[in-house]
C-alpha cells in the first residue's frame, strides 16, 4: 500500500511539473536600464543577460514603481501600490499587515504544488508567513521534491549602492576595469574624475554580476532544469549614481527586464522570442504574471495584471503604455512626489517642491560622488542643469523622454504641451484617489489612524483623503485662484487639510506672503503639533519669522521618533536650503533610546547637525 501511495505520489508531482514551468527570477540590486550596453551605447557589456535575451523579450519600459528597495519589493510581493496598503516608506517605522483576503503571491504557488525558495533577501514593509519554503541566502530548488515545480528568486548584489561608498584613498590603490575616460556623462552630472571612476566602477559591478548569473544559468543547465524554466532578470529599482536610487525619474524607475522561456514553454510569450517589446510593465504586475504563468487565479485585490501566460496576447501587451511611480520617505529624507507615464511623457508631482532633492541623506551622502556635487554647488561651479538637484522644484513638471531621456527641460510651461499637461496632471490624481493614497496624512497619523487595516481606512476615508489632495492641488493654480481655497483650508476642523494648506503656502512661498498672520496664528494656537511646524516652516522660508524658537518646542512636545524625525526633516531643509538658518539642536530633549539607535533615523539627523 505504501509503494501503491509513494507511485501515485511520483506520478502526481511529475504531472504537475509537465503542466507547469519552474520560473526563476534574476535580480540584480540598484541598476536601471540605462546601465546596461544590452539598452544604451556605452553602457556595460552584460553577455550572459545578452544571450538570454537572443530567446527572450526584452522589455523597454519595466519599471518598478517605487525607485528604493524595500518599497519596490512590498509592491512586488504583493502585487499591490504601496501607499494604498502602507508599504510605502523605507524603512519602514513599523510593519503593515496584509490587506484582507490577500496573501503575497508566493503564497499562492505553494498552494498549487510549488516549491517556493528565495535567495535572500526579503526586506517587505508588510508581515506574512508561510510563502517561502525556503528563505535565507542558503535556500535552493534543489531541496523539492522530485519533479516538483520550483519558483526561486535569485539576488545579486554586487551593484549595490553600498559597493560604491569607496575613499579617495581606493580611488588612487584601485584602477577600474572600464575605461573611466570612455564614460559619457549624464547631463546633470558634474564631469568630474570622481565621477567618471564612480561611473565605471559600477559598469565594473556589472560585469561582475553577469558573470556571476552566468553561473547561475549554468547550474540550472547542469541540473537538468533549463529546458523546464522561464527565466526573468530584472533590476530591483534605479541606479545608485546620484539622482538615481531614491528619486523618481527614470534613472529611479526603469529597469532592465529580460524575460527568457524555453523551447517548451515559448508559447507562454505574447510575441515572438528576440524581440524589443515597448509595452509598459510594472513591478505590481510581475506576482500577477508569474501566477498566471503557473496558471493559478491571480487575486482580484491586487492592483497588478499578468504580462505573459495564457489569455495574454501581443496586442494586450503592445497597447499597455501607462506607469505610475511614487516616492515617500528614504531613511530620515521625506518627500512626497507622484509621476504618472503614458507613451513618451513623464508627469512629476512634487508636492512639496520646496523640499529639494538633495536634501541631506545619510547613506546617500556616503558616496564621494554625491559629497563632491554638493561642494561644487556651494561654489558655484555647476550649470544650471547640474545645480537643480540643490534647489527647489516646480509643483509639477512635465518631460518628453524620447528627446529627453535624462529629464532635464520641463514642458510644463511650454503651451504646445499643456493638453498634455492637463491630461497627465488629470490622470495621476484620479489615480492617487482611486487608491486613496495613505501619504496625504502625514506618516505619524497613518500610523496611528490606518496601520491597523490600512485598506479599509482608506475606503472608508476616500473623500476625507480626496479633500486632501485637492487641497494640496491648490498649488496648481495662479495664487489668485488658489488664494480662497487656501483661506478655507485654514478654517477646517481636520488638521491635516491645515497641514497642507501651509504647505501649499510654502509651495508658493512670498507670493503666499498675505497668510503671513494667519501662519503665526497656527504657530502659536493651532492644536497639532504638525500643522505648527508646516506654518512655522512657511513663514521660515519667506523670512518672515526665525523658526527655532517654534521648532524646539515642537521637537521637544513630539510624541514619537517618526514625529520627531518629520520635523528634523523642516530643520535640515530650513538649515541648508535658503534662506538658511542656524539651529542648535538639545540631543537631551530626545529619550535615550531615539538617540542611541545607531541606525534610527533622530540619531542620523542629529549626528550631521553636530557633525558626529
Amino acid at each position: 500500500m505504501r509503494l501503491a501511495l509513494c507511485i501515485i505520489s511520483l506520478v502526481g508531482a511529475a504531472a504537475i511539473a509537465a503542466d507547469r514551468p519552474n520560473i526563476v527570477w534574476m535580480v540584480s540590486e540598484d541598476n536601471s536600464k540605462h546601465w546596461l550596453r544590452l539598452y544604451e551605447e556605452g553602457g556595460a557589456a552584460m553577455p550572459n543577460i545578452e544571450k538570454l535575451a537572443e530567446n527572450g523579450l526584452v522589455f523597454q519600459n519595466a519599471f518598478s514603481n517605487a525607485p528604493v528597495c524595500s518599497v519596490a519589493r512590498s509592491t512586488l510581493i504583493t502585487g499591490s501600490y504601496a501607499p494604498r496598503i502602507a508599504a510605502q516608506y523605507h524603512r519602514r517605522a513599523a510593519m503593515a499587515p496584509m490587506p484582507e483576503g490577500l496573501r503575497m503571491f508566493p503564497h499562492y504557488l505553494r498552494e498549487a504544488g510549488y516549491y517556493t525558495t528565495n535567495n535572500s533577501k526579503t526586506d517587505y514593509n508588510l508581515s506574512d508567513k508561510g510563502m517561502w519554503d525556503e528563505s535565507s541566502n542558503k535556500a535552493t530548488y534543489r531541496n523539492r521534491d522530485s519533479e516538483q515545480p520550483f519558483f526561486h528568486v535569485q539576488n545579486f548584489g554586487r551593484t549595490h549602492e553600498g559597493q560604491l561608498h569607496f575613499t579617495e584613498e581606493f580611488m588612487e590603490e584601485n584602477a577600474t576595469e572600464t575605461d573611466p575616460h570612455g564614460i559619457k556623462v549624464f547631463p546633470y552630472h558634474p564631469d568630474t574624475p570622481v565621477f567618471r571612476y564612480t561611473y565605471a566602477k559600477f559598469q565594473d559591478h556589472h560585469i561582475e554580476t553577469d558573470a556571476q548569473m552566468g553561473e547561475f544559468l549554468a547550474r540550472l543547465k547542469d541540473d537538468g532544469v533549463a529546458d523546464d524554466t522561464i527565466v526573468f532578470y530584472y533590476g530591483d529599482h534605479g541606479g545608485v549614481l546620484p539622482r538615481g536610487k531614491g528619486y523618481a525619474y527614470e534613472s529611479g524607475l526603469n529597469v532592465p527586464l529580460v524575460v527568457h522561456a524555453p523551447e517548451k514553454w515559448r508559447h507562454l510569450l505574447p510575441v515572438n522570442a528576440g524581440r524589443s517589446v515597448d509595452g509598459f510593465v510594472s513591478f505590481i504586475d510581475f506576482g500577477p504574471t508569474v501566477l498566471n504563468l503557473a496558471g493559478v487565479d491571480v487575486p482580484e485585490t491586487m492592483d497588478g495584471m499578468p504580462f505573459l501566460g495564457e489569455g495574454v496576447t501581443a496586442r494586450d501587451l503592445i497597447r499597455r503604455d501607462e506607469a505610475f511611480g511614487y516616492a515617500d520617505r528614504f531613511d530620515e529624507k521625506y518627500d512626497l512626489v507622484r509621476t504618472f507615464r503614458k507613451g513618451k511623457y513623464k508627469y512629476i508631482r512634487n508636492y512639496q517642491p520646496f523640499n529639494f532633492d538633495g536634501l541631506f541623506n545619510d547613506y546617500r551622502y556616503k558616496m564621494l560622488a554625491y559629497r563632491e556635487w554638493y561642494a561644487m554647488y556651494q561654489a558655484g561651479e555647476l550649470n544650471a542643469v547640474q545645480s537643480q538637484f540643490f534647489e527647489p522644484r516646480e509643483a509639477e513638471a512635465l518631460y518628453d523622454i524620447e528627446k529627453d531621456p535624462h529629464e532635464t527641460n520641463n514642458l510644463a510651461d511650454d503651451p504646445k504641451s499643456a493638453s498634455v499637461l492637463r491630461d497627465l496632471r488629470q490622470r495621476l490624481t484620479n489615480q492617487v484617489k482611486e487608491i486613496s493614497d495613505l501619504s496625504f496624512l502625514p506618516e505619524p497619523a497613518m500610523l496611528s489612524e490606518a496601520l491597523s487595516n490600512p485598506v479599509q481606512f482608506g475606503r472608508e476615508n476616500q473623500d476625507r483623503i480626496g479633500k486632501l489632495v485637492d487641497t494640496a492641488n491648490l498649488s496648481l493654480l495662479p495664487f489668485a485662484k488658489a488664494k480662497s481655497g487656501i483661506a478655507k483650508a485654514f478654517k477646517s476642523n481636520d488638521p491635516w487639510v491645515r497641514y497642507w494648506g501651509a504647505i501649499v503656502c510654502s509651495s508658493f512661498g512670498k507670493e503666499a506672503s498675505s497668510f503671513s498672520e494667519t501662519a503665526k496664528n497656527l504657530v502659536k494656537n493651532d492644536g497639532d503639533n504638525l500643522v505648527r511646524v508646516r506654518a512655522a516652516e512657511f513663514l521660515a522660508l519667506i523670512g518672515a519669522v526665525k523658526p527655532q524658537k517654534a521648532i524646539y518646542l515642537s521637537l521637544k512636545n513630539a510624541e514619537s521618533e517618526v514625529e520627531a524625525n518629520l520635523i528634523l526633516n523642516t530643520v535640515t531643509l530650513l538649515q541648508d536650503g535658503q534662506p538658511g538658518y542656524e539651529f542648535n539642536i538639545n540631543p537631551g530633549i530626545f529619550p535615550k533610546e531615539w538617540r542611541s539607535n545607531v541606525r534610527g533615523n533622530v540619531s542620523r539627523r542629529l549626528a550631521y547637525f553636530t557633525g558626529e
